[in-house]
């Protein structure tokens, strides 16, 4: 397999200039891409035991969730329109997707998190929301838009009754229409959101920093293992 990797781009100042820091468009980054597997495909393997996966449905602004298993069934009445399917760690089950990790392989692979990917119908998406981790978002076939919004933390107001987690204000601060092998870089707390133009793939590469809580938590559970029973 040929190692993949972005053109136009320079990984030292990408890290330098954007990395946690502001987001960055990069066209025609992927020229020769084609998708590794196609939307039956991705809905078959949302249909496997053990694979996580979600059905997004929109209407008039509201959104409505369901999560897997998902059967064969469930695929085969869906509405034309305003969906869109979510399916994680597609890295651990497609060589070919995994591969896509080569990309991005200048960063530290224990930050890696998952390649998600999501296929929408016209219309579809997840709504205006924020992630705690840098992604890289690799388009695959069709046309995406992309609205960018304020910067986001604890304290903004989310409305979760459909299960998701999405912000009750967006402002948007730039928007983008992503091609075939355009990738956007979107990193922590910047609010996005993903509107498909038209059936469409893409891929989305997380990396995930472990929250400060937690290596505390696991650091103490490393010092208690060295302890004897009998320390008072």
């Amino acid at each position: 397999m040929t190692p993949m990797h972005f053109a136009n781009f320079s990984a030292e100042s990408f890290l330098r200039e954007y990395w946690q820091r502001k987001p960055l468009l990069i066209k025609g980054a992927l020229p020769a891409f084609t998708d590794p597997l196609s939307p039956e495909e991705l809905a078959g393997l949302a249909c496997e035991d053990g694979v996580e996966s979600r059905l997004v449905f929109t209407r008039g602004g509201k959104y409505r969730m369901t999560q897997s298993p998902f059967q064969e069934s469930d695929f085969t009445s869906l509405p034309r329109k305003n969906w869109t399917l979510l399916v994680q760690a597609v890295d651990h089950y497609v060589p070919q997707v995994k591969a896509l990790l080569q990309c991005v392989n200048f960063l530290p692979s224990w930050r890696v998190d998952d390649v998600m990917i999501s296929y929408a119908a016209p219309g579809g998406g997840v709504g205006p929301h924020f992630d705690y981790y840098d992604v890289f978002l690799v388009q695959g076939q069709g046309r995406r838009t992309w609205r960018l919004g304020q910067r986001c933390n604890v304290d903004d107001t989310l409305l979760t009754a459909s299960g998701l987690k999405l912000l009750r204000e967006f402002h948007t601060s730039a928007e983008y229409s992503l091609e075939p092998g355009d990738v956007l870089y979107v990193p922590p707390g910047l609010a996005h959101w993903g509107i498909a133009e038209n059936d469409s793939l893409c891929y989305s590469l997380g990396f995930r920093a472990p929250a400060v809580s937690d290596m505390l938590l696991d650091f103490t559970d490393q010092l208690a293992d060295t302890l004897p029973p009998d320390h008072r």
